[in-house]
């Protein structure tokens, strides 16, 4: 990821101010400008661990869907996610 404001660093500025944060992560999804992201930070030590947070995230995400469909509750779009990958 280069450095330098990304399709969405206005949106992530609005948040930031907003919510008077140190730093703030926004993620679009099929948004009037396409998928992408904004990240901003006064904390470079933020930036740098940024993409262990993302992990332990997704490990987090993961598990409570694993717990989900072991309780026969689906998450929206997991039969989507299934069909996918068939």
């Amino acid at each position: 990821m280069p450095p330098g404001p990304g399709k969405y660093d206005e949106i992530a500025t609005m948040v930031r101010k907003l919510t008077e944060a140190e730093s703030v992560i926004v993620m679009v999804v099929k948004g009037n400008q396409g998928d992408g992201f904004s990240v901003q930070s006064a904390s470079l030590n933020f930036v740098v661990g940024l993409p262990t947070v993302l992990r332990q995230m997704a490990d987090s995400i993961e598990q409570s869907l694993k717990g989900e469909s072991e309780n026969g509750h689906a998450e929206e779009g997991e039969e989507d996610r299934k069909n996918s990958s068939d």
